[in-house]
Protein backbone atom coordinates (compact mmCIF):
# COMPACT_ATOMS: atom_id res chain seq x y z
CA UNK A 1 0.00 0.00 0.00
CA UNK A 2 1.38 3.32 -0.98
CA UNK A 3 1.68 5.80 2.14
CA UNK A 4 1.99 9.77 2.44
CA UNK A 5 3.76 11.16 5.68
CA UNK A 6 2.03 14.15 6.72
CA UNK A 7 4.46 16.30 8.81
CA UNK A 8 7.85 15.67 8.89
CA UNK A 9 9.06 16.65 12.72
CA UNK A 10 11.04 14.34 14.71
CA UNK A 11 8.61 11.53 15.10
CA UNK A 12 8.44 10.97 11.33
CA UNK A 13 11.71 9.54 11.70
CA UNK A 14 10.70 6.53 13.59
CA UNK A 15 8.07 6.03 11.30
CA UNK A 16 10.02 6.36 8.11
CA UNK A 17 12.94 4.06 9.36
CA UNK A 18 10.65 0.97 10.25
CA UNK A 19 8.63 1.51 7.67
CA UNK A 20 11.39 0.86 5.25
CA UNK A 21 12.03 -2.74 7.00
CA UNK A 22 8.28 -3.71 6.18
CA UNK A 23 7.17 -5.38 3.37
CA UNK A 24 4.14 -4.68 2.00
CA UNK A 25 3.97 -0.83 2.40
CA UNK A 26 6.04 1.61 0.20
CA UNK A 27 6.32 5.30 1.53
CA UNK A 28 5.75 7.32 -1.62
CA UNK A 29 5.46 10.91 -0.31
CA UNK A 30 6.16 13.70 2.14
CA UNK A 31 4.41 16.50 2.64
CA UNK A 32 5.29 19.34 5.51
CA UNK A 33 3.43 22.73 6.07
CA UNK A 34 7.77 23.36 5.37
CA UNK A 35 8.13 21.67 1.91
CA UNK A 36 11.95 22.61 2.26
CA UNK A 37 11.83 19.72 5.22
CA UNK A 38 9.50 17.37 3.45
CA UNK A 39 12.02 17.58 0.71
CA UNK A 40 15.10 16.79 2.60
CA UNK A 41 13.27 14.25 4.55
CA UNK A 42 12.31 12.80 1.82
CA UNK A 43 15.90 12.83 0.36
CA UNK A 44 16.88 10.86 3.68
CA UNK A 45 14.58 8.15 3.08
CA UNK A 46 14.57 7.68 -0.49
CA UNK A 47 11.07 9.14 -1.09
CA UNK A 48 10.41 9.69 -4.53
CA UNK A 49 7.61 12.35 -4.05
CA UNK A 50 7.49 15.72 -1.54
CA UNK A 51 5.58 18.65 -1.06
CA UNK A 52 2.73 20.62 0.56
CA UNK A 53 -0.01 19.07 2.25
CA UNK A 54 -2.84 19.91 -0.49
CA UNK A 55 -0.20 18.42 -3.49
CA UNK A 56 0.05 15.02 -1.54
CA UNK A 57 -3.13 14.29 -0.24
CA UNK A 58 -4.19 15.06 -3.79
CA UNK A 59 -1.78 12.30 -5.51
CA UNK A 60 -3.61 9.72 -7.33
CA UNK A 61 -1.32 6.60 -6.32
CA UNK A 62 -1.61 8.06 -2.34
CA UNK A 63 -3.71 5.34 -0.66
CA UNK A 64 -3.10 5.63 3.00
CA UNK A 65 -1.84 9.06 5.23
CA UNK A 66 0.07 8.56 8.20
CA UNK A 67 -0.86 12.33 9.85
CA UNK A 68 2.13 13.35 12.37
CA UNK A 69 0.82 16.69 11.84
CA UNK A 70 0.84 18.76 15.76
CA UNK A 71 -2.24 17.96 17.80
CA UNK A 72 -4.45 20.67 16.41
CA UNK A 73 -4.34 19.61 13.30
CA UNK A 74 -5.17 16.41 13.39
CA UNK A 75 -8.74 16.36 13.01
CA UNK A 76 -8.59 18.84 9.83
CA UNK A 77 -5.89 17.21 7.85
CA UNK A 78 -7.74 13.99 8.33
CA UNK A 79 -10.54 14.81 7.53
CA UNK A 80 -8.99 16.35 3.95
CA UNK A 81 -7.53 12.87 3.71
CA UNK A 82 -10.45 10.80 4.38
CA UNK A 83 -12.57 12.80 1.87
CA UNK A 84 -9.95 12.51 -0.56
CA UNK A 85 -10.28 8.73 -0.49
CA UNK A 86 -7.15 7.99 1.64
CA UNK A 87 -7.70 5.61 4.96
CA UNK A 88 -5.66 7.72 7.59
CA UNK A 89 -3.60 6.91 10.48
CA UNK A 90 -3.47 9.52 13.10
CA UNK A 91 -0.37 10.17 15.58
CA UNK A 92 -2.16 10.08 19.25
CA UNK A 93 -4.38 12.02 20.33
CA UNK A 94 -7.26 11.09 17.34
CA UNK A 95 -9.01 14.80 18.33
CA UNK A 96 -8.65 17.46 20.95
CA UNK A 97 -12.39 16.55 21.60
CA UNK A 98 -14.84 13.69 21.26
CA UNK A 99 -17.00 15.73 19.02
CA UNK A 100 -13.91 16.64 16.33
CA UNK A 101 -13.10 12.15 17.01
CA UNK A 102 -16.96 11.68 16.10
CA UNK A 103 -17.11 13.95 13.32
CA UNK A 104 -13.72 12.52 11.49
CA UNK A 105 -14.94 9.22 12.04
CA UNK A 106 -18.75 9.78 10.35
CA UNK A 107 -16.35 11.57 7.16
CA UNK A 108 -14.47 8.29 6.97
CA UNK A 109 -17.37 6.29 7.16
CA UNK A 110 -19.35 8.24 4.46
CA UNK A 111 -16.03 8.39 2.39
CA UNK A 112 -15.62 4.20 2.67
CA UNK A 113 -12.11 4.38 4.30
CA UNK A 114 -10.49 3.24 7.63
CA UNK A 115 -9.06 5.31 10.61
CA UNK A 116 -6.27 3.97 12.62
CA UNK A 117 -4.68 5.99 15.59
CA UNK A 118 -1.29 5.70 17.52
CA UNK A 119 -0.24 4.89 20.31
CA UNK A 120 0.18 1.31 18.73
CA UNK A 121 2.62 0.18 22.05
CA UNK A 122 -0.01 -1.92 23.26
CA UNK A 123 0.65 -3.66 19.64
CA UNK A 124 4.46 -4.66 21.17
CA UNK A 125 5.32 -7.79 22.65
CA UNK A 126 5.45 -6.49 26.26
CA UNK A 127 1.55 -5.38 25.94
CA UNK A 128 0.91 -8.22 24.15
CA UNK A 129 2.25 -10.79 26.25
CA UNK A 130 0.35 -9.35 29.09
CA UNK A 131 -2.79 -9.28 26.98
CA UNK A 132 -2.23 -13.14 26.18
CA UNK A 133 -1.60 -14.13 29.78
CA UNK A 134 -5.23 -11.74 30.70
CA UNK A 135 -6.85 -13.39 28.01
CA UNK A 136 -5.78 -17.20 28.68
CA UNK A 137 -7.15 -17.01 32.40
CA UNK A 138 -3.68 -16.84 33.86
CA UNK A 139 -4.46 -13.96 36.49
CA UNK A 140 -7.99 -16.01 36.62
CA UNK A 141 -11.12 -13.21 36.11
CA UNK A 142 -9.06 -9.22 35.96
CA UNK A 143 -10.64 -7.11 38.74
CA UNK A 144 -8.62 -3.83 38.43
CA UNK A 145 -5.27 -2.12 37.90
CA UNK A 146 -3.41 0.29 38.97
CA UNK A 147 -0.77 2.74 36.36
CA UNK A 148 1.27 5.39 37.50
CA UNK A 149 3.05 8.04 35.15
CA UNK A 150 4.85 10.59 37.69
CA UNK A 151 7.86 12.96 36.25
CA UNK A 152 8.98 16.58 37.33
CA UNK A 153 7.79 18.05 34.16
CA UNK A 154 9.62 18.35 30.80
CA UNK A 155 10.49 21.90 30.63
CA UNK A 156 14.04 20.34 32.45
CA UNK A 157 14.94 18.73 29.16
CA UNK A 158 12.60 19.98 26.33
CA UNK A 159 13.95 23.17 24.59
CA UNK A 160 10.63 24.41 23.89
CA UNK A 161 7.97 22.53 26.40
CA UNK A 162 5.20 25.47 26.14
CA UNK A 163 2.87 23.99 24.32
CA UNK A 164 3.14 20.89 27.06
CA UNK A 165 1.32 22.74 29.09
CA UNK A 166 -1.25 24.63 27.21
CA UNK A 167 -4.98 22.45 27.00
CA UNK A 168 -4.84 19.43 24.98
CA UNK A 169 -1.59 18.46 26.56
CA UNK A 170 0.09 18.39 30.25
CA UNK A 171 0.57 14.79 31.53
CA UNK A 172 -2.88 13.78 30.83
CA UNK A 173 -3.56 14.11 27.17
CA UNK A 174 0.10 14.31 26.39
CA UNK A 175 1.16 10.63 28.14
CA UNK A 176 -2.27 9.46 29.01
CA UNK A 177 -2.96 8.17 25.81
CA UNK A 178 -0.50 5.38 25.83
CA UNK A 179 -1.57 4.16 29.67
CA UNK A 180 -5.42 4.62 28.90
CA UNK A 181 -5.11 2.93 25.43
CA UNK A 182 -3.18 0.04 27.34
CA UNK A 183 -6.15 -0.43 29.75
CA UNK A 184 -8.68 -0.01 27.67
CA UNK A 185 -6.96 -2.64 24.97
CA UNK A 186 -7.14 -5.30 28.05
CA UNK A 187 -10.37 -4.11 29.63
CA UNK A 188 -12.45 -2.76 27.17
CA UNK A 189 -14.60 0.42 27.30
CA UNK A 190 -14.63 2.78 30.72
CA UNK A 191 -18.85 3.57 31.40
CA UNK A 192 -17.33 5.99 34.05
CA UNK A 193 -15.08 8.41 35.76
CA UNK A 194 -13.61 10.12 38.73
CA UNK A 195 -10.65 12.50 39.10
CA UNK A 196 -9.04 15.34 40.83
CA UNK A 197 -6.33 17.48 39.56
CA UNK A 198 -4.39 20.17 40.48
CA UNK A 199 -0.95 22.38 39.17
CA UNK A 200 2.03 22.59 41.73
CA UNK A 201 3.37 25.45 39.77
CA UNK A 202 1.90 28.22 37.99
CA UNK A 203 4.55 29.41 35.63
CA UNK A 204 7.15 27.19 34.42
CA UNK A 205 11.17 27.34 33.45
CA UNK A 206 12.20 26.29 30.29
CA UNK A 207 15.42 24.49 31.41
CA UNK A 208 17.92 23.83 28.28
CA UNK A 209 18.24 25.25 24.91
CA UNK A 210 17.64 28.91 23.27
CA UNK A 211 14.72 29.74 25.17
CA UNK A 212 16.46 28.39 29.06
CA UNK A 213 15.14 30.61 31.41
CA UNK A 214 12.23 31.93 30.03
CA UNK A 215 9.36 31.05 32.36
CA UNK A 216 5.89 30.69 30.95
CA UNK A 217 2.12 30.09 32.02
CA UNK A 218 1.02 26.46 32.89
CA UNK A 219 -2.67 26.74 31.60
CA UNK A 220 -3.70 22.91 32.54
CA UNK A 221 -3.78 20.33 35.22
CA UNK A 222 -0.29 18.97 36.25
CA UNK A 223 -1.09 16.18 38.78
CA UNK A 224 -4.78 14.79 37.78
CA UNK A 225 -5.60 11.07 39.67
CA UNK A 226 -8.33 9.12 37.68
CA UNK A 227 -10.39 6.34 39.11
CA UNK A 228 -12.10 4.21 35.85
CA UNK A 229 -14.86 1.58 36.14
CA UNK A 230 -15.09 -0.76 32.92
CA UNK A 231 -18.22 -2.18 31.61
CA UNK A 232 -16.73 -5.56 32.62
CA UNK A 233 -16.63 -4.73 35.67
CA UNK A 234 -13.05 -4.08 36.37
CA UNK A 235 -12.11 -0.92 37.98
CA UNK A 236 -8.61 1.19 36.84
CA UNK A 237 -6.54 3.99 39.50
CA UNK A 238 -4.00 5.84 37.47
CA UNK A 239 -1.69 9.17 37.86
CA UNK A 240 -0.67 11.16 35.73
CA UNK A 241 1.54 13.50 37.25
CA UNK A 242 4.39 16.37 35.99
CA UNK A 243 4.88 17.32 39.65
CA UNK A 244 6.65 14.63 40.88
CA UNK A 245 10.41 14.39 42.47
CA UNK A 246 9.85 10.72 42.14
CA UNK A 247 10.04 9.20 38.23
CA UNK A 248 8.17 6.21 37.60
CA UNK A 249 7.06 5.43 34.07
CA UNK A 250 6.78 1.92 33.94
CA UNK A 251 4.30 1.29 36.23
CA UNK A 252 0.81 -0.87 35.05
CA UNK A 253 -0.09 -3.17 37.15
CA UNK A 254 -2.98 -5.71 36.03
CA UNK A 255 -4.70 -7.79 39.23
CA UNK A 256 -6.48 -11.00 38.49
CA UNK A 257 -8.31 -13.26 41.80
CA UNK A 258 -5.48 -15.71 41.26
CA UNK A 259 -2.65 -13.40 40.39
CA UNK A 260 -0.69 -9.91 39.24
CA UNK A 261 0.90 -9.10 36.29
CA UNK A 262 3.26 -6.40 36.36
CA UNK A 263 3.52 -5.04 32.81
CA UNK A 264 6.37 -2.78 30.79
CA UNK A 265 6.34 1.51 30.57
CA UNK A 266 3.16 1.24 28.03
CA UNK A 267 5.14 3.79 26.23
CA UNK A 268 7.76 1.11 25.23
CA UNK A 269 6.93 -1.77 22.94
CA UNK A 270 9.38 -4.00 24.77
CA UNK A 271 8.76 -6.51 27.60
CA UNK A 272 9.46 -7.81 30.61
CA UNK A 273 6.42 -9.06 31.86
CA UNK A 274 6.71 -10.38 35.58
CA UNK A 275 4.03 -12.20 36.95
CA UNK A 276 3.02 -12.97 40.93
CA UNK A 277 0.80 -15.54 41.75
CA UNK A 278 -1.11 -15.55 45.33
CA UNK A 279 0.61 -16.99 48.04
CA UNK A 280 3.97 -16.43 46.16
CA UNK A 281 6.76 -14.52 47.21
CA UNK A 282 8.59 -13.39 44.30
CA UNK A 283 7.27 -12.62 40.60
CA UNK A 284 8.43 -14.69 38.10
CA UNK A 285 9.73 -12.76 35.10
CA UNK A 286 7.75 -14.36 31.79
CA UNK A 287 9.52 -13.81 28.15
CA UNK A 288 7.53 -11.22 26.30
CA UNK A 289 6.72 -12.46 23.00
CA UNK A 290 6.18 -10.41 19.68
CA UNK A 291 7.48 -7.62 17.62
CA UNK A 292 9.87 -5.05 19.17
CA UNK A 293 9.69 -3.47 15.75
CA UNK A 294 8.34 0.11 17.45
CA UNK A 295 6.43 3.06 15.92
CA UNK A 296 4.55 2.37 12.51
CA UNK A 297 3.38 -1.67 13.35
CA UNK A 298 -0.53 -0.01 13.99
CA UNK A 299 -0.02 1.29 10.55
CA UNK A 300 0.98 -1.97 8.90
CA UNK A 301 -1.60 -3.80 10.91
CA UNK A 302 -4.37 -1.15 9.51
CA UNK A 303 -2.71 -1.82 6.21
CA UNK A 304 -2.84 -5.90 6.66
CA UNK A 305 -6.16 -5.53 7.46
CA UNK A 306 -7.20 -3.93 5.33
CA UNK A 307 -6.19 -5.97 2.74
CA UNK A 308 -7.75 -9.21 4.34
CA UNK A 309 -11.05 -7.52 4.97
CA UNK A 310 -10.38 -7.66 8.68
CA UNK A 311 -11.04 -5.68 11.67
CA UNK A 312 -7.63 -3.41 12.31
CA UNK A 313 -6.36 -2.81 16.29
CA UNK A 314 -5.22 0.74 16.46
CA UNK A 315 -8.42 1.92 15.72
CA UNK A 316 -10.39 5.28 15.58
CA UNK A 317 -12.78 3.76 17.57
CA UNK A 318 -10.76 2.78 20.36
CA UNK A 319 -8.81 6.18 20.15
CA UNK A 320 -12.24 8.28 20.29
CA UNK A 321 -12.89 6.23 23.51
CA UNK A 322 -9.47 7.41 24.73
CA UNK A 323 -10.62 10.77 23.89
CA UNK A 324 -13.75 10.21 25.51
CA UNK A 325 -12.44 9.06 28.87
CA UNK A 326 -10.00 11.64 28.68
CA UNK A 327 -12.01 14.76 28.45
CA UNK A 328 -14.40 13.19 31.46
CA UNK A 329 -10.96 13.07 33.52
CA UNK A 330 -11.22 16.79 32.66
CA UNK A 331 -14.67 17.37 33.73
CA UNK A 332 -14.97 15.50 36.73
CA UNK A 333 -11.81 16.99 37.98
CA UNK A 334 -13.37 20.97 37.37
CA UNK A 335 -17.06 19.53 38.98
CA UNK A 336 -15.58 17.01 41.63
CA UNK A 337 -18.21 13.93 40.34
CA UNK A 338 -18.42 11.08 38.27
CA UNK A 339 -18.66 12.13 35.05
CA UNK A 340 -20.23 9.02 32.65
CA UNK A 341 -18.49 7.93 29.27
CA UNK A 342 -20.93 7.00 26.72
CA UNK A 343 -18.89 6.18 23.72
CA UNK A 344 -17.77 2.63 23.15
CA UNK A 345 -15.35 0.21 20.81
CA UNK A 346 -14.84 -3.79 20.18
CA UNK A 347 -11.95 -4.79 22.03
CA UNK A 348 -9.05 -5.79 19.57
CA UNK A 349 -7.57 -9.69 19.59
CA UNK A 350 -4.40 -10.09 20.41
CA UNK A 351 -1.79 -10.72 17.82
CA UNK A 352 -0.87 -13.90 17.22
CA UNK A 353 2.77 -14.63 18.36
CA UNK A 354 4.26 -15.35 14.89
CA UNK A 355 2.76 -11.50 13.95
CA UNK A 356 6.18 -10.26 12.25
CA UNK A 357 6.31 -6.67 10.62
CA UNK A 358 9.32 -7.82 8.32
CA UNK A 359 7.62 -10.66 6.98
CA UNK A 360 4.45 -10.68 4.58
Amino acid sequence: MNLAIVGCGTISHQYLANFATFPGVRVLACADLDVERAKAVAEQYSVPVAGDVDTVIAHPDVELVVNLTVPAAHVAVATQAVEAGRHVYNEKPLALDPDGGRALLAAAGAAGVRVGCAPDTFLGAGLQTVARLVASGEIGRPTSALTLLQGSGPERWHPSPQFLFLPGAGPLFDMGPYYLTALAALFGPVIRVAATGGRAHAKRVVGSGPLAGTEFDVEVYTHVSALLEFAAGQSATAVFSFDSPLPRHDFLEVTGTEATLAAPDPNTFTGPVRLRRTGEGAWAEIAAVGSTAGRGIGVLDLVRSIRAGQPHRASGELALHVVDVMTAILESADHGRFVPVTSTFTPPTPLPEDWNPTHL
